[in-house]
């Protein structure tokens, strides 16, 4: 038995993971990590200390323990325990990549899968290559599907999650201009998300495939099995009928559903709401059960949000922003039939060497309507040609907004979640 599978055998009678001391609680292992500020290494001691069940190292820490094991690095052998655990698991794993709109995605399909299964899924956003391992050995044996976001800012990223997530469903939202610095460009990140379905086509898996996207179509040529959602020529199709700003959605084919009313704010979440429901026939949910899992489902973590504060009306999305879901939002927001309507613009992040020309880019965009303010934070737009208020952080644009006189005023609230955006919402008070 190599020590994989040592590992494993304590894990199945104390199936809980940890890779911080602070949240450990006795019966659980804990893997030492490494990072470029931390090193689990050296809180072996406090692990077993709190009752660890095992602990996993990659640093000889000095002394004897039957519940020590050593392996090369610590965060391989996570992922290698994520495998054993996945190969126990005889269910289906629809994996869910994309530039933008994962998390919106994960939480609507999981709200309507959980409507008929025990369905597990990723919490929050541990979708990186330390939170998919976690979230695979998350899940129970009892579950009957799981679903899992995977996010990724370079190349080979998703195909290392493929390897040990073993998905056998999959979807990619969109690929557009997100972390262009380590994917290298547009073709770059579709090269990179496409990793999941090359994944797909070589073991017979299913994909979700957005039929407006002609370059989602080109990626998927090829699956064995292809199950196609848009606004038309596709097996479930949907059209939006209202976003001021609440999206309702009117299903026009594939399913007995016809009207969607929603809490999420844009059009923009139009392809998330129309996989939800190509997801749920897919797998037989009732058509009264996938609309009312999507019709309740409440965005949440800044992603989306719609918040009123007394007369004014706030879109809060400022979880992530990219050149792509940046106008999206703005484009959204100039339809909104709002008298009175100030843009909050934090930089986005990852840009590379593109950075100066997007931010441009956005400001030229801004440009083509009328506002009653914009105010622009951080970053490179700091640097760019503009005439709007310029403010270094969302600390001092708070604090300029919390001298103002709001009043039946719309807001946008937009940006990198390294800007913070959420902290200009202070500005209104309770």
């Amino acid at each position: 038995m190599n020590v994989i599978e040592r590992i494993h055998s304590v894990y199945r009678l104390y199936p809980t993971v940890q890779t911080d001391t602070r949240n450990l609680q006795a019966g659980e292992i804990f893997f030492a990590l490494k990072g470029p500020n931390f090193n689990g290494n050296a809180f072996v001691r406090q692990a077993l200390d709190a009752g660890a069940a095992a602990v996993v190292v990659d640093e000889d820490p000095g002394f004897m323990d039957t519940r020590l094991f050593v392996v090369p690095d610590a965060l391989t052998a996570l992922q290698d325990l994520a495998l054993e655990h996945r190969k126990t698991l005889k269910i289906p794993l629809l994996a869910i990549t994309g530039s933008n709109g994962k998390t919106t995605t994960k939480e609507l399909i999981h709200a309507v899968l959980s409507t008929t299964f025990r369905t597990s899924t990723t919490q929050g956003n541990l979708n990186n290559h330390i939170g998919v391992p976690l979230t695979l050995l998350s899940i129970g044996n009892d579950a009957e599907l799981a679903v899992v976001e995977m996010g990724a800012n370079h190349q080979k990223e998703i195909e290392s999650y493929c390897r040990y997530a073993l998905p056998t469903h999959g979807l990619i939202t969109n690929c557009g201009k997100a972390h262009l610095e380590g994917f290298g460009g547009v073709e770059g990140v579709r090269k990179g998300k496409g990793e999941l379905f090359d994944h797909l086509r070589a073991h017979g898996g299913t994909a979700f495939v957005m039929s407006d996207y002609e370059y989602l179509l080109d990626m998927s040529k090829g699956i064995g099995h292809i199950v196609s959602y848009g606004t038309h020529d596709a097996q479930v199709t949907g059209i939006a009928v209202r976003s001021t700003p609440l999206l309702e959605v009117r299903m026009t084919g594939g399913t007995a559903i016809e009207d969607i009313p929603t809490l999420l704010v844009g059009d923009y979440n139009l392809p998330n709401v129309l996989v939800a429901v190509a997801v749920g026939e897919y797998f037989g949910v009732p058509a009264e059960q996938i609309r009312s899992a999507i019709a309740g489902y409440v965005p949440s973590n800044s992603r989306s949000q719609l918040v009123h504060k007394g007369s004014n009306r706030i879109i809060l999305d400022a979880y992530n922003a990219n050149p792509t879901s940046m106008r999206a939002a703005i484009e959204n927001f100039a339809r909104q039939p709002d008298p009175s309507k100030v843009l909050v613009i934090g930089a986005m992040a990852e840009m590379g060497e593109a950075s100066l020309a997007e931010h441009e880019g956005i400001v030229d965009l801004i440009d083509k309507y009328p506002w009653h303010d914009v105010l622009l934070v951080g970053g490179d737009f700091g640097i760019v040609q503009h005439t709007r208020r310029f403010f270094p952080d969302s600390t001092t644009a708070r604090d300029w907004m919390s001298g103002q006189k709001w009043a039946n005023t719309a807001f946008l609230i937009k940006g990198s979640r390294s800007m913070r955006m959420e902290t200009v919402l202070e500005a209104f008070g309770g």
